[in-house]
């Protein structure tokens, strides 16, 4: 029997040297760049050139007369939409930049805020031992994920109804039932109110209304990804922490809000985002109502493209939205620290 050739004698095929890094790379990557190529061209057809269209579009006086195919381009304003809309010199009713923008902020944390922590609050509460039921009340509480957005704002607006919603039918048959209060006075227009329920608070009445129904539908969300967290705690830490005699409220902040904090705030982040642009609730409960109060960047945007057929304008809008929403991503995250590495 010969003897086995020594494994330095074996040359690899060429084909495998090429993956490997030897004289045959370059063609491979070529190869495999060829592949690439057909995503990166439907890429810029549906995202790059769209994008780079809307910037051109932002600096001329883009509006209904230059959709024919035969209208004249489009004259060149250079920064006179950005100008304007900073200045809201824009010639619409109830238009003011620094108040949308200044609303829009306080809409945005405020949801995050209150989705975070009540999604927290729930996740604890349901991943406690011996809970019955844990996996029903789970199953429960993600449904309003699954209902389209539209269903969602037609049923709470429908809900705050002054004359027949819900709402007010409950406060009458229980609060007023309780403190003997006749029913008209629980005919409350959540959507339009003018007045302010809280004076020192310079918000309306369809403020609260919509974070109610915001919280219904966004905490979910962040209870499913604070139960995932959850899952990956190490029991053993828990019990080393109750021997050293470590209370409920010192393993709660020494563990698991250490453990939940890199999965929460890049969803905290996501969801602030996601927030930010939330164009259902306004634009199908309020309608940005009362006189404009409510109105969002997204339904604003919105408004100047479909109802004032401003596209010049609208682009511009939508390029100062877009770092306006970077400088804010950009910031919180390194604040909060929410991409750094916890395993260095």
């Amino acid at each position: 029997m010969t003897a086995a050739a020594p494994a330095a004698a074996v040359k690899p095929r060429r084909r495998w040297a090429g993956l490997a890094g030897g004289g045959g790379g370059g063609r491979v990557s070529r190869v495999a760049y060829l592949y690439l190529v057909p995503a990166f061209l439907v890429m810029g057809i549906i995202t790059l050139y769209p994008l780079l269209y809307q910037v051109w579009m932002s600096f001329t006086d883009y509006g209904v007369q230059n959709l024919r195919e035969t209208a004249p381009p489009p004259a060149w304003v250079g920064l006179d939409n950005y100008v304007n809309v900073l200045t809201s010199s824009l010639a619409i009713p109830n238009f003011d930049f620094l108040r949308i923008i200044l609303y829009n902020l306080v809409w945005a944390f405020s949801n995050v805020i209150i989705h975070v922590v009540l999604g927290v609050a729930i996740a604890v509460l349901l991943n406690t031992r011996g809970l019955w039921f844990r996996r029903f009340y789970r199953a429960m509480y993600i449904l309003p994920v699954v209902i389209p957005p539209i269903i969602v704002a037609t049923v709470w607006r429908n809900m705050y109804d002054p004359d027949y919603g819900a709402i007010n039918l409950f406060l009458s048959a229980t609060v007023g039932t309780l403190l003997r209060i006749p029913p008209e006075a629980f005919r409350i227009d959540w959507m339009q109110q003018v007045a302010d329920p809280i004076a020192f608070v310079p918000l309306p009445l369809a403020f609260y209304g919509m974070l109610i129904a915001n919280t219904w539908l966004g905490w979910p969300l962040n209870a499913v990804v604070a139960t995932g967290a959850l899952q990956s705690i190490p029991n053993e830490l828990y019990e080393a922490a109750e021997i050293d005699g470590a209370s409920s409220w010192q393993r709660f902040r020494n563990i698991t809000v250490v453990y939940l904090r890199p999965a929460m705030l890049p969803y905290a982040i996501y969801g602030f985002v996601i927030t930010f642009n939330l164009f259902y609730l306004a634009y199908f409960m309020s309608n940005g109502g009362p006189f404009g109060r409510t109105e969002l960047l997204v339904t604003q945007a919105y408004r100047l493209v479909n109802e004032q057929r401003l596209y010049g304008v609208g682009a511009a809008f939508a390029v100062i939205m877009f770092f306006i929403l970077l400088a804010i991503t950009i910031v919180t995250n390194k604040m909060a620290k929410a991409t750094a590495r916890y395993d260095a």
